[in-house]
């Protein structure tokens, strides 16, 4: 018998983000989150999201334990912009066990409807900057620190319970090579003197805080044709340059000026945190925090995060610049390989990207 109770109290919220630590215990390929991250990000009192937003999490228990659990979101600003009358669901986790996970898609969609809404999508989070997707290969495989994992027979449920595709997201694995073809060298510094551009290289943060509403504004208008996305409010703008800014290697960010000064393009990336949150159990204290700060130093594998380039000067090759910079610093601190964040299969424009590299 499984049975369905809505996450009410602070009690609750603790044993929803606690499961899938119960689930993937002694997984080799499971990347904890950080849990401070998710205590934020699902807190009304917390995420600025919830300004648009509207939100109910599930826990499923069978034999009186923790079986599963889910997150229902109405995005209604995703609702009012794209015309689609569609709830999501995220923060999927369950046993093997299609009772188990009927209930827990059948609490979304029974929500769903009293909304009158026409469909349930996901998963995904309130916004495009949370982890989402599910994934359908490469279980064997360590995840990112930025991605979504599960079990196999997590879609094969779905599948069974009339979920079927919408799109898929690609990643891809780089090696970051012992220095930068001389093609490449060549290239970069053609294509700077030809745009009239500037990259802006620094190691101290602050020199790139001028720019972080900018990156975000440009960050909205360059995605806001990919699936699911809605645009960040001011407010989560404000939320995250507070909450990531500050931790972001300056090693790995770069951006681009237009001869006026103006934010033409960015790239950031991290070193990889997957080992390391690993071993923190997702939990900065007591001893997480230092085995983050040791994988921001030294590492052998970077995570590229988002990369953006302005629309009148998509195809010239900014995205060249970028990708040189940060190449470059990857092989100073001796990094060997390099792994995308999930892409569109539909997003040709990010993919061809990679072709050189």
């Amino acid at each position: 018998m499984v049975e369905i109770i809505e996450v009410k109290s602070r009690r609750d919220l603790k044993r929803f983000i606690a499961f899938p630590h119960q689930l993937y215990r002694g997984n080799p390929n499971w990347v904890p989150p950080l849990i401070f991250d998710e205590w934020n990000t699902l807190s009304r009192k917390k995420n600025p999201a919830f300004a648009f937003c509207r939100a109910r999490y599930w826990l499923a228990l069978k034999d009186g334990q923790v079986a599963g659990r889910i997150a229902g979101i109405i995005n209604d600003r995703y609702i009012r912009e794209s015309g689609k009358k569609y709830a999501r669901f995220g923060w999927i986790d369950f046993i093997d066990d299609e009772a188990v996970s009927a209930a827990l898609l059948g609490a979304v969609e029974t929500w769903a409807r009293e909304n009158k809404l026409e469909a349930v999508h996901g998963p995904l989070g309130f916004c495009d900057l949370d982890k989402e997707g599910m994934l359908i290969d490469g279980y064997d495989e360590l995840s990112m620190f930025i991605t979504l994992y599960n079990f196999p027979y997590y879609p094969q449920h779905l599948e069974r319970l009339g979920y079927g595709k919408a799109t898929d997201w690609l990643e891809y694995e780089i090696k970051v090579p012992e220095k930068i073809p001389e093609r490449i060298e060549k290239l970069n510094m053609l294509i700077e003197k030809r745009l009239h551009v500037t990259v802006v290289r620094s190691n101290r943060k602050k020199v790139f805080m001028p720019y972080a509403l900018a990156i975000f504004a440009l960050l909205n208008d360059a995605y806001k044709d990919l699936y699911g996305f809605v645009a960040l409010s001011d407010e989560q703008v404000q939320w995250y340059i507070r909450q990531y800014f500050g931790v972001i290697n300056p090693d790995y960010l770069r951006v681009v000026l237009d001869p006026a000064g103006e934010l033409v393009a960015f790239g950031i990336a991290i070193p990889s945190l997957a080992k390391a949150s690993q071993k923190a159990k997702g939990r900065l204290f007591p001893f997480g925090f230092a085995a983050i700060l040791r994988a921001m130093q030294k590492n052998d594998r970077l995570e590229l995060l988002l990369i953006a380039v302005r629309k009148d000067y998509q195809g010239k090759g900014i995205n060249v610049l970028l990708l040189n910079d940060i190449n470059k610093a990857a092989i100073v601190n001796g990094l060997r390989y390099a792994e995308t964040g999930p892409e569109l299969e539909t997003n040709k424009d990010v993919q061809s990207l990679w072709k050189y590299y």
